[in-house]
């Protein structure tokens, strides 16, 4: 019965989620903002709410933040393995597309990141000021920097679009409010369904998080990808989930902040350092794949990055 309700709020998350993004394209073709911004920022974080409000309920709400670092990770390594995934299934008209600049800056972001994660699991960094891990403000100022790569100019709206779309901004605004509002309550639920699957088949919080958590909230992040792969929008594609990735450490940010009883930056659980670790590789392949172009690159880091979400399952089980 657990796991019946864990697929059908999943697939709840999934739909609202979609129709979140699917509101953010009707803005992207009614106002000024750049593409850039919209898919590697706003859609990115859009798809990201349920790991923001799964994180913070695990953290607040059940004082699990393994549950919830095990959240984050796991959406990441997810994230990127789905990506390659579906660039290996597209690797004809993939393999020789250039990808934007800002793209690979960011990927180069995460990998900072994850350094810096693995420098506080072994104690150099681990130091708090006024409770909150100093790796959280840096953290910050890092995706501060990553935003302004993220974020190009601005575009003039193509008149022939807003004809096409319908709707005012205004209406725009409004659904696409009612469709965050449903991915937050959602996402709450599933944090507590997740926490009673754990104790249920005797699974670890870092690992339910990493399944269970950390799939479901990236479902709506591959079924945006999955669309833009189809059409070809390549680079928007790559920009949704490095975009999502660098937006989860926010969401880390954020459950550290308002985690007043311990720090999320929980390794406690095996199943969170191996997380760490193969997340750390797996996107340190993501920066050649999308930096260099042809076969001989891209293919092979794309089979080592799945390679390296499927060495994670396969250590677990």
């Amino acid at each position: 019965m657990l796991l019946l309700e864990y697929t059908v709020v999943a697939s709840l998350v999934v739909f609202a989620s979609v129709k979140a993004s699917h509101y953010i394209d009707l803005i992207d073709k009614t106002t000024k903002l750049s593409g850039a911004f919209l898919g590697g920022v706003l859609l990115s974080a859009v798809t990201s709410l349920p790991e923001l409000f799964t994180s913070l309920s695990a953290t607040v709400f059940l004082h699990k933040p393994a549950l919830c670092i095990g959240n984050i990770l796991g959406s990441n390594l997810f994230n990127i393995a789905m990506l390659s995934t579906l660039a290996l299934l597209s690797i004809r008209s993939f393999r020789n597309v250039p990808i934007a600049r800002g793209n690979v800056i960011v990927a180069l972001y995460l990998i900072a990141i994850y350094g810096i994660m693995l420098l506080d699991f072994t104690g150099v960094l681990d130091v708090d000021i006024l409770s909150v891990n100093i790796i959280t403000f840096i953290f910050i100022v890092i995706y501060a920097f990553a935003v302004r790569h993220l974020s190009g100019e601005t575009e003039v709206p193509d008149e022939d679009a807003q004809e096409e779309v319908g709707l005012s901004l205004n209406q725009i605004i409004v659904r696409f409010i009612i469709a965050s509002i449903a991915i937050i309550g959602l996402s709450i639920v599933l944090t507590y369904i997740t926490d009673d699957i754990a104790q249920r088949y005797n699974l670890g919080v870092g690992l339910a998080g990493a399944i269970f958590l950390g799939v479901a909230t990236s479902l709506p992040e591959v079924a945006s990808t999955i669309a833009l792969f189809r059409i070809r929008n390549y680079d928007i594609a790559v920009g949704n989930i490095v975009g999502s990735n660098l937006f989860n450490f926010l969401v880390l940010c954020i459950a550290d902040i308002v985690s007043f009883r311990q720090s999320v930056y929980d390794y406690a659980d095996g199943n969170v350092v191996k997380l760490l670790i193969f997340g750390t590789v797996a996107t340190l392949f993501t920066v050649p794949m999308l930096k260099f172009r042809g076969w001989t690159i891209r293919v092979p880091c794309a089979i080592c990055i799945i390679a390296c979400y499927f060495a994670f399952l396969l250590v677990e089980f």
